[in-house]
């Protein structure tokens, strides 16, 4: 039954299957699966196939920091003092010397597939999230994670399960050959100095149930059942629970074409929203896996993306980094692709969990900082509580301002009015509130009492500086900016005109030669990999190479960036570089990184694995932590090519290669709601078509002024000006446009 529905929903141009001839050995190069809050990576391990199950909000969330006893202004008055060491013992050692707050791994379901052969095909259908595994016997095991519910599901083909039960594997939380080995937060730190008793496992009938007690009283269970539906065919079902009873569907009911249908449904839906279609086929094969990560990622109800999701890492420990939010690059870059790729609703997961930890956030503001408004710490807990670490980040003055530019986005990009009242105007001014408040003005202008750039020095006291950083200072030009446009589209003109004012009081961007500087007089003067300068060129936008003085300035920074070189870089470097390169023009600098990454970075199943996996081509690190920014940031690279918007325009294919004869998508989004599809053909625009969901007026950057309305030639909605081409569009219209020339 499951293989004859799968043929009925397939999806034009998503032929891209990961596809071996055996299971991954691996973890981190196993076959991802997911629905936002459960997971599983499919392999083996020491003979048995593994399913290592997850739960995107399954935590250990113990405090470690004492975030009470300092705040801004002390810190502010040590760096003054030169001590830093009292800094760093109290704010960065708790991260390092406690195991928790962190991320937890579930458990893991094997099975002993021994008698069923060898494997002949591991597939993995992106097209509907089903992975297929295919043994010399004639067995095929097919399995995927239902897109709406909350289970997985695994089913046997040509096997009898009773010869192979189903075991479920827990991790080790006591006795590990490792307990007295010091590793660090990267490394993945021992289970075992959490402290918890180990869990057991009870067996009833075709039903496993495990379960594990954590800290205070709370637990997790992990359900398996099974059952025979016909001679030869077995369906299975697990889910995870948190801090409740596990519980599963009735397996037949769940197990039935109805059930099929809806997850099938779901995914159908999702590839729907858009469509980009590429000559380089590697970048494309790249780009559909990004996608894919973020529909098994990111769902309504869920946390947002951790650093690895719903795939926390199944190496015996704890995840690296924790498995925790960081808002200092990684959350942020997450979710790049979801708005000009018309996945809104996924978006719309990152701005609900900042939303719901929005009074913790708040609470920490007034605490730390001392000052009324709305600041978000930049390593946090699954409730929003700072967990320490490099301060100068994890503490940063500026990281609501970033978490901020997704209210914006997701307002720009819907123009969803209920969404702008409700949520991004009062998020948005509350995070202006808090950098008008903790700001100075000194001499008519407005500074920081201290500022940082993303991690340049590291943790060491040189990290401070007591100018802007260009990182903090575009953060803050930004912010303003947005609470002035949010104000006025909100009817409040005077509230406007004041943030307006703030946001002129802010100085200008420190540069000189080698383009924007880190701060006031200290240029990028190492290979670094966060690029935390030169955010005003991406992803604020706050310039634009349409502009004489801002293209000279965005181009000596990338000119600066290429001599320094890429040793210091990781894999999410050469994504965002990638999108810097585009809104550039800088078409083939920009492909040529998008490729890197693919080639280098990136483990056999698609995952960014953050050091060169070529052994040092590009990067001198060579190590292999699994994050995901890096992989959502790829996506949004290919989305820069294709399609901007910037500076209340939109411009279509505008850094496209001049070998790329033959590209096209379809429903992009564009800033004010705007879908917009188009095809070159033998290097000219075959047509573009634009609807607009809510109405209103697009102002398009074209190559040229010949382009007019296929439709409706003898009607004045098509205006020509500056080199722009303004057009009128009703609610839920599509227009269609030509080039007159051709």
């Amino acid at each position: 039954m499951l293989l004859s529905i799968r043929l009925l929903c397939a999806q034009e141009s998503l032929n891209y299957s990961i596809h071996f001839d055996q299971l991954a050995n691996r973890w981190d190069e196993a076959m991802p699966l997911g629905n936002g809050m459960l997971g599983t990576l499919i392999w083996e391990k020491e003979g048995k196939l593994r399913f290592s199950l997850d739960r995107a909000d399954l935590w250990d969330e113990r405090k470690a920091f004492n975030l009470e006893h300092h705040n801004f202004k002390w810190v502010k008055n040590r760096v003054d003092s030169q001590d830093y060491k009292s800094v760093q013992e109290w704010g960065d050692m708790p991260y390092e010397a406690s195991p928790y707050p962190t991320k937890l791994p579930a458990a893991a379901l094997e099975l002993n597939v021994e008698k069923w052969g060898q494997v002949l095909s591991n597939t993995l259908d992106i097209a509907q999230a089903i992975n297929t595994i295919v043994f010399d016997s004639g067995v095929q095991l097919i399995t995927y994670v239902h897109a709406t519910e909350p289970f997985g599901s695994f089913e046997i083909q040509g096997g009898e399960l009773t010869e192979i039960l189903p075991e479920i594997a827990p991790h080790a939380y006591v006795n590990l050959p490792d307990d007295g080995v010091a590793k660090n937060s990267v490394d993945g730190q021992s289970l075992s100095r959490l402290g918890y008793q180990q869990g057991g496992v009870k067996r009833e009938g075709n039903s496993l149930l495990y379960r594990q007690v954590t800290y205070e009283g709370r637990y997790y269970e992990v359900l398996i059942k099974w059952q025979k539906i016909a001679v030869g065919r077995w369906i299975g079902l697990w889910t995870v629970s948190n801090n409740k009873p596990a519980k599963l569907p009735d397996v037949s009911s769940a197990s039935s074409a109805k059930s099929l249908a809806k997850h099938l449904a779901w995914w159908e839906d999702f590839w729907s929203k858009s469509h980009v279609s590429l000559p380089d086929k590697t970048l494309e094969k790249q780009y559909y896996l990004e996608m894919y990560k973020l529909g098994a990622t990111a769902r309504k109800g869920a946390p947002a993306i951790t650093l690895q999701a719903i795939w926390t890492a199944d190496n015996g420990g704890l995840p690296p980094w924790k498995g925790d939010f960081h808002n200092d690059l990684n959350t942020q870059l997450s979710y790049w692709p979801a708005y000009t790729g018309n996945r809104l609703s996924e978006a719309e997961t990152f701005t609900d969990w900042l939303w719901k930890i929005r009074k913790e956030n708040l609470r920490y503001t007034k605490q730390y900082f001392q000052v009324e408004g709305l600041n978000v710490p930049g390593v946090v807990t699954l409730q929003g509580a700072p967990m320490g670490g490099w301060i100068q980040y994890s503490l940063s003055p500026t990281v609501g301002a970033w978490t901020a530019q997704h209210f914006y986005w997701q307002w720009k990009y819907s123009m969803d009015q209920k969404f702008l009242k409700k949520k991004a105007y009062p998020y948005i001014t509350q995070v202006a509130t808090y950098l008008r408040n903790i700001t100075e003005i000194k001499n008519g202008q407005r500074y920081l009492p201290l500022s940082s750039s993303p991690e340049y020095h590291d943790n060491a006291i040189e990290a401070w500086f007591k100018d802007w950083t260009n990182y903090d200072l575009a953060l803050a030009k930004f912010i303003f900016k947005a609470a002035a446009e949010l104000s006025l589209a909100s009817g409040r003109k005077n509230e406007a005109l004041d943030w307006e004012r703030v946001e002129k009081e802010l100085p200008a961007y420190s540069a000189d030669t080698t383009g924007l500087l880190v701060s006031l007089k200290e240029p990028m003067e190492h290979s670094h990999r966060h690029f935390s300068p030169y955010m005003a060129i991406y992803p604020l936008t706050l310039l634009d190479v349409r502009h004489p003085e801002e293209e000279k300035l965005i181009k000596n920074s990338l000119r600066h960036l290429e001599k320094l070189g890429t040793r210091a870089w990781v894999g999410y470097s050469f994504s965002w570089i990638a999108c810097m390169y585009a809104r550039a023009k800088e078409a083939d600098s920009a492909v040529l990184n998008l490729q890197k990454f693919a080639n280098n970075f990136c483990s056999i199943n698609s995952f960014h694995l953050n050091g060169d996996q070529k052994g040092g081509q590009y990067s001198a690190f060579t190590y292999r932590p699994f994050t995901l920014e890096g992989n959502f940031a790829f996506a949004q690279g290919i989305h820069e090519l294709l399609l901007q918007s910037k500076d209340g325009y939109v411009e279509i294919f505008p850094a496209v290669p001049q070998a790329w004869q033959d590209v096209s998508f379809r429903n992009l989004r564009a800033e004010g709601g705007f879908l917009i599809s188009a095809e070159k053909k033998k290097g000219r625009y075959k047509e573009i078509r634009i609807r607009a969901e809510k109405g209103g007026v697009i102002r398009l950057k074209l190559p040229t002024e010949t382009f007019k309305m296929a439709d409706e030639p003898g009607k004045e909605r098509i205006r020509n000006e500056r080199g722009f081409t303004t057009i009128q569009i009703n609610s839920d219209e599509t227009i269609k446009l030509i080039d007159n020339h051709l």
